[in-house]
């Protein structure tokens, strides 16, 4: 799953087991002044004002925000180097800085922050997407289709890296999360493709951009999120997306076909004698029916309008299980860790978006929101060099931080930005208009988190393939194979900006 939170800047090694001691110190240090402040308090004198803690109410009061904007995110970005998880790390700093700056009355907003998020439907959607996409890994749905496609397109020159690519499209359109489609394809489709002498760059690159599909193809997990944070429609959402995925997809597949046509030994073709003719290949199509049948139902009900997201959601969750039953792979066992993944997935992604929220939310009452808009609007670039310049930065931040974490510290502040800005087109082509600017954004913001998996050095997708490479593949070797396929998205991130319909076409033909 790609809802892991730990930052992979630090692994085992001294300098993480020497932050992880520190935190473990100043951990220990403010649990025992708070237990002593509370015996004071309980037993003693309970309006002293001159207590540690009760002097450290509103020190910050005074800070201006430029002090207070690099203190926070100073803070934040420390902690998160030291390779502690964000979703307890951004709350909790969240916290800390309304005791200090708002003292103890402030500290009530904290509840009016997160309440409302609780309250929202949508967020349902999240745990019932994981679980469908853990139902239908563990029914053995990723190899199959691998085969499939696999003897499909196994004949030509790059077939089987273009079937990895194809495999992973259609497993982004039916899971929603992309952690499960790298490791798994690292573990099926990598093996087959070295031992028929692909380029290892080849072999590499299409697994990870393959598998960071599913970030962006409904139903797509961030989509849920940024839908919610941005007060957007789920539906809308997933619609501006479908063609993006698909061209990107389709930019992959191209490349890898078109570079294995010009030099053969990149990506040899199959022997004669390992095709399969093509009745053969009409009746491995059957193995898909039921899992393609369960992504139309899923997705048609939702752009219908028929269900909401978590109604969409849990039919697609029920017709895992039957999906699972039907291929014979459903057991209590499995239906139990796909429970507690779920579970453990869910909760982590929510307590992000709790922390978030009272950290971004800190922020933007404190004057954030305009102290960042005037720093970015004071460039004195146009609208499309503002847009250019976020998208730089989501990047960046896309090397260090979670995909969650990121949304949720950016688009509260990056929203309004684009709402007040006019994007009248580029080259003499279409504008965006100002009823769907933040719907295409959302969908750029989608597409730079798919780049952000993998950005070297720490992007998430190179870390899952390198946990299942065998051990002569070097981590410099990943990186260079990370760059073509980063650099073709960065093409498919200009195409859509450049020509907007791109994303909002479909959602204009079908919600008007």
């Amino acid at each position: 799953m790609s809802t892991a939170t730990a930052s992979p800047v630090m692994g085992p090694g001294k300098a993480g087991k020497f932050w992880t001691w520190i935190m473990v110190a100043a951990t220990s240090a403010v649990v025992l002044i708070c237990l002593i402040e509370g015996v004071n308090i309980l037993f003693y004198d309970p309006y002293e004002e001159e207590r540690f803690l009760f002097s450290l109410s509103e020190s910050l009061i005074d800070t201006e925000i430029e002090a207070l904007t690099f203190l926070m995110f100073g803070s934040l970005a420390l902690l998160l180097m030291a390779g502690l998880p964000m979703a307890f790390v951004v709350g909790g700093l969240g916290v800390v800085f309304i005791y200090l700056v708002g003292g103890q009355t402030m500290v009530n907003i904290i509840p009016t922050r997160i309440f409302p998020l609780m309250a929202n439907p949508d967020l349902a959607a999240i745990p019932l997407f994981i679980f469908m996409a853990s139902m239908l890994e563990r029914a053995g749905l990723i190899e199959e289709m691998f085969d499939v496609v696999y003897k499909w397109m196994g004949g030509l020159n790059g077939g089987l890296a273009a079937a990895t690519i194809l495999a992973s499209t259609i497993l982004a359109a039916m899971v929603g999360v992309i952690g499960a489609a790298v490791v798994t394809m690292g573990i099926i489709a990598l093996p087959a493709m070295l031992k028929r002498n692909y380029d290892q760059k080849i072999a590499l690159g299409s697994i990870m951009a393959g598998g960071t599909l599913g970030i962006l193809i409904p139903p797509s997990i961030l989509a849920i999120l940024y839908a919610v944070v941005a007060q957007q429609s789920v539906g809308q959402l997933y619609l501006g997306s479908i063609l993006p995925g698909l061209m990107l997809s389709g930019m992959y597949v191209s490349y890898v076909l078109v570079r294995s046509w010009l030099n053969p030994k990149l990506g040899p073709a199959l022997p004669k004698e390992e095709r399969v003719s093509l009745l053969d290949k009409l009746k491995l199509l059957g193995r898909l029916i039921a899992p393609v049948i369960l992504v139309f139902l899923v997705l048609g009900l939702l752009f219908g309008g028929i269900a909401t997201p978590v109604e969409a959601a849990g039919i697609g969750s029920f017709g895992a299980i039957v999906v699972s039953i039907m291929h014979k792979r459903f057991s209590l066992q499995s239906l139990r860790e796909a429970s507690i993944t779920t579970a453990r997935a869910s909760a982590m992604v929510l307590w992000i978006i709790f922390g978030a929220s009272i950290f971004v939310g800190f922020f933007i009452l404190q004057g954030g929101q305009t102290f960042i808009t005037e720093s970015i609007l004071g460039t004195g670039l146009n609208p499309y060099g503002i847009l250019i310049v976020m998208m730089v930065m989501l990047v960046f931040l896309g090397m260090f931080l979670d995909w969650v974490g990121i949304l949720l510290l950016t688009v509260p502040i990056f929203v309004p930005i684009i709402q007040s800005l006019s994007f009248d087109g580029l080259f003499g082509l279409p504008g965006v208009d100002s009823s769907v600017v933040v719907l295409w954004f959302g969908v750029l913001y989608l597409v730079n988190m798919q780049m952000s998996f993998l950005s070297p050095p720490f992007g998430y997708a190179l870390f899952y393939l390198r946990g299942v490479c065998p051990p002569e593949i070097s981590m410099a070797t990943i990186f260079k194979s990370a760059l073509v396929f980063l650099l073709i998205q960065v093409i498919g991130l200009f195409l859509c900006i450049a020509v907007p319909g791109i994303i909002t076409w479909l959602p204009q033909i079908v919600y008007g």
